[in-house]
């Protein structure tokens, strides 16, 4: 698509937006990037990329600047409450010939993305207003009074956008019922794997970054409406503090921890004219399985190859897009509420069935994803 004129504004400089951005570039398209907050305004903590999120990234170009980055994660070891062995998923081979599974801090990540699309992003950049027009340009207005038309928006602004809002594509996101506690720790106890202990209708995670940082991950479920705690490292101990193996060394060494309540996006098209959402706007869930970033770089690798594949027939590819990523998109989700529904099943018939079954379970979560997107 060299030399293509095509206007594309892409809305929003996260994982989703930097992707689409990076693999247009390589398709030869430039497009606009903004974001309507600051530099460098986005969660501090972790984040934990499976093999089909690597094999994407490698799709974009990224290998090299990612293998010094975090740590490779070959094994994951479930546990119950007390910290003793429910099964294991040796991750090597679940992703062999599709990628390496790594933790990371997510600013890390963010940067290589941003280094990749030449760092031109605009940021404090709000759009405002779209009108959109079947046979034309989408007429994009921006917070400080301008207005620019665009042959393709791209919303890739989260599970709260704007840009599908803005252009009818789906309500407000739904929350999954659970409350999530990110955190990265330093100088904690020797973790050599990803460990998770699954308690009754809660869970903590915890696995090595390089460095001697881990990156901490844990939920609880909660009742529909249910307010965010005022204090989320006291809500931590008070949740967690009975649970065994590492837990108790990591909650000495908390400092600080990012509180969230997880939301759906679930909306009937992704795409009005030529208006296109992309990642969490399009198809958010909660982050049980780790397959947000990966379902996002799965996106802008796709799209890239439709624009290509379509180059002078936009609708046509917008659909194709759609074709191709609906299916897979709808088995993260189906397989996550799965397994959100397996964490509130009561400890004492959950942990026979992962001592029998559960490696097996997990391999079956994630065989599709083996797939290319």
């Amino acid at each position: 698509m060299a030399g293509t004129t095509l206007r594309i504004l892409i809305v929003g400089a996260g994982i989703a937006g930097l992707g689409v951005a990076r693999a247009l570039r390589m398709a030869g398209l430039r497009p606009d990037v903004v974001d309507r907050e600051p530099p460098a305004a986005g969660p501090a903590a972790a984040i934990f990329l499976p093999g089909n999120a690597t094999r994407a990234l490698a799709g974009l170009g990224l290998t090299g600047p990612l293998r010094p980055l975090g740590a490779v994660i070959s094994r994951q070891s479930i546990r119950d409450a007390a910290g003793d062995p429910l099964c294991e998923l040796d991750l090597a081979a679940l992703w062999e010939g599709v990628g390496e599974s790594r933790a990371l801090p997510r600013t890390d990540l963010q940067r290589v993305l941003l280094t990749a699309v030449g760092g031109v992003v605009r940021h404090n950049t709000a759009v405002t207003g779209l009108e959109l027009d079947e046979d034309g340009p989408v007429k994009v207005d921006f917070a400080d009074g301008t207005r620019t038309d665009y042959d393709l928006v791209i919303g890739a602004d989260g599970r709260r956008s704007t840009v599908r809002a803005l252009a009818g594509l789906g309500g407000a996101a739904r929350r999954t019922g659970q409350f999530v506690y990110r955190s990265v720790v330093h100088g904690g106890p020797a973790v050599p794997e990803w460990t998770g202990l699954l308690g009754e209708h809660s869970s903590f995670v915890v696995m090595p970054m390089g460095d001697r940082r881990l990156y901490c991950y844990a939920h609880e479920s909660v009742p529909e409406g249910a307010a965010l705690p005022a204090d989320g490292l006291a809500r931590v101990r008070e949740v967690f503090g009975g649970y065994g193996g590492p837990v108790p060394a990591v909650l000495d060494a908390l400092e600080k921890v990012q509180l969230a309540a997880p939301e759906e996006v679930e909306v009937a098209g992704w795409s009005r004219g030529r208006v296109l959402l992309v990642g969490d706007a399009a198809h958010s869930t909660s982050p049980t399985l780790s397959q947000g970033a990966a379902m996002a770089l799965e996106d802008a690798t796709v799209l890239a190859e439709v624009l290509r594949a379509h180059p002078n027939d936009l609708p046509a590819a917008l659909d194709a897009y759609e074709k191709r990523r609906r299916p897979r998109t709808r088995w993260v989700l189906d397989r996550t509420r799965d397994r959100d529904r397996t964490g509130d099943v009561a400890p004492d018939t959950r942990d026979p069935l992962l001592r029998k079954r559960g490696d097996r379970i997990f391999r079956e979560y994630y065989a599709p994803l083996r797939d290319p997107a």
